[in-house]
C-alpha cells in the first residue's frame, strides 16, 4: 500500500519507528507496522484496522488485506488471527472469510465502560445524596425491567431499602420511565406487548398508550417523577444518563415515602436536581448531544 504525505505517526508511537497511519478521506483509519514491531503491537494494530470504516463498509477485511494494513505478511496474519479468534476477539465470516471484530471484545468493552459508569457514579451520587437527604440509585435497562447497580445510602433511620442487584419493573418507576425516553410507541409495543399492564401500585400505568404518555410528559421536563405507582405510599424521580453517543446508558433516581418526598413542588425540585447531576454525569462520559435517536424522538413528538 502506497504512503503519502497525508499519513502521520501511528497510533503504536516510538516502538515501531517505521509505523504510520493514513485516513483516506471518509474511508479507511489504516495503521501500517514496522514489520520488526513484537506480536502484541501488531495485534493491536491488527484490532484497530479492524474497527476502521473500510471494515465496517465491507462487512469485515481479509487476510490479505490486514497484512497490508499491518505491514505482516499473510502467514503471520493468518496465524495472528488464529489466535484471535481463538479467544473471541475476532470471528471469520464463514462465507466471505473475512474477518470482523469478535463480540469477547465488545463485551470487555462494556465491562470497562460499566465500571467507568460507576466509578463516576460514587462521588455524584454522594453529592446528590447529601444535598437531599436521601437514598440515590444508579439503574440501567435490561428488557423490561430496571436492574439497580449502585446505591448510596442517606443518613436517616426510615429510607428506601438498597435495591442493588435487584429489579423492578420499568413500566411504574422512575428510574424505568428515564431509561425508556428514547423509546417510541412502537418501540414500547415491541417491548410490554399490547396486554394490560400489572398494577403494582394505585397510580400505574394501566397499559402501553398510558405509559406513552407519561414517558412523552417526562421527556419534556427532562426528568420523570412517578407516584405511588411501584408501590403505595412511594414517590420518586429520576433522570437519565447519555453516554458519549448521545444514548441513555443509565438512569440516577431518588425514592422516598410520600409523606416526606410527596408535594407535587418538592418533588419537582428533587427531579431538577437529580437532572443537574444526570447532565454532569453524561458530560464527564462524553456525551455531546441526543444523537439520531433523540433527534428523531422531537421530531415525532
Amino acid at each position: 500500500m502506497a504512503v503519502n504525505g497525508s499519513c502521520y505517526n501511528s497510533v503504536l508511537g516510538s516502538r515501531a519507528s517505521g509505523a504510520l497511519a493514513c485516513v483516506s478521506p471518509g474511508l479507511l483509519f489504516a495503521t501500517v507496522v514496522d514489520a520488526r514491531v513484537d506480536n502484541v503491537s501488531r495485534a493491536v494494530a491488527t484490532l484497530i484496522a479492524l474497527g476502521s470504516d473500510e471494515t465496517l463498509g465491507h462487512g469485515g477485511l481479509g487476510v490479505v488485506r490486514l497484512a497490508e494494513l499491518t505491514g505482516g505478511d499473510k502467514g503471520q496474519v493468518s496465524r495472528l488471527l488464529a489466535t484471535l479468534a481463538e479467544y473471541g476477539l475476532v470471528e471469520r465470516d464463514l462465507e466471505t472469510k473475512n474477518y470482523r471484530l469478535g463480540w469477547q471484545l465488545f463485551a470487555l468493552a462494556a465491562r470497562g465502560g460499566d465500571q467507568r459508569l460507576l466509578g463516576l457514579a460514587k462521588p455524584l451520587l454522594a453529592r446528590l445524596v447529601d444535598q437531599l437527604g436521601e437514598r440515590a440509585n444508579l439503574s440501567v435497562l435490561r428488557g423490561t425491567e430496571v436492574l439497580t447497580v449502585f446505591s448510596h445510602p442517606a443518613p436517616r433511620s426510615v429510607q428506601t431499602v438498597g435495591w442493588v442487584g435487584r429489579t423492578v419493573p420499568a413500566y411504574c418507576t422512575s428510574s424505568g420511565r428515564a431509561l425508556l425516553f428514547d423509546h417510541r410507541l412502537p418501540d414500547l409495543l415491541a417491548l410490554f406487548g399490547t396486554q394490560s399492564l400489572v398494577a403494582f401500585g394505585p397510580n400505574s400505568p394501566r397499559d402501553v398508550d398510558g405509559l406513552y404518555r407519561r414517558i412523552v410528559a417526562s421527556r419534556g421536563r427532562g426528568f420523570s417523577v412517578v407516584t405511588e405507582e411501584f408501590e403505595p405510599g412511594l414517590v420518586a424521580a429520576a433522570a437519565p444518563v447519555r453516554d458519549f453517543r448521545g444514548r441513555i446508558c443509565a438512569a440516577v433516581n431518588v425514592s422516598a415515602p410520600k409523606f416526606r418526598l410527596g408535594g407535587a413542588r418538592r418533588l419537582a425540585a428533587v427531579g431538577r436536581a437529580i437532572k443537574d447531576v444526570t447532565d454532569e454525569f453524561s458530560a464527564l462520559l462524553g456525551e455531546v448531544g441526543h444523537g439520531p435517536a433523540g433527534a428523531a424522538i422531537d421530531r415525532e413528538t
